[in-house]
């Protein structure tokens, strides 16, 4: 099953837009967008391949770490993970 995990992670200073566009190019494979210009925080939403959505955090987790490495942004902590499954639900709007 496909999940969509956003990842979170939050520092101490504000980040640039070549630093997000940076991170954009790092989670492109992973049918993953990129967050956080003039922020304090970058993230990423990325679709991966997992059983369950625990097993999806757990690849997401190493996968959104090692893009942000290759965007050369800051290791800061991971403050927000979020899982939906492409066969959830959403609820009804209206």
């Amino acid at each position: 099953m496909r999940w969509s995990v956003s990842l979170r992670a939050e520092g101490d200073r504000l980040l640039a837009l070549e630093e997000i566009v940076a991170l954009a190019d790092a989670v492109a494979p992973m049918e993953g967008i990129a967050s956080g210009i003039g922020t304090m925080t970058y993230g990423a939403q990325l679709v991966i391949e997992a059983d369950s959505a625990d097993e999806a955090v757990n690849l997401a987790v190493p996968a959104f770490e090692q893009a942000a490495s290759l965007a050369e942004l800051p290791a800061w902590p991971l403050t927000g993970a979020e899982v939906v499954g492409e066969d959830e639900e959403f609820p009804d709007e209206g």
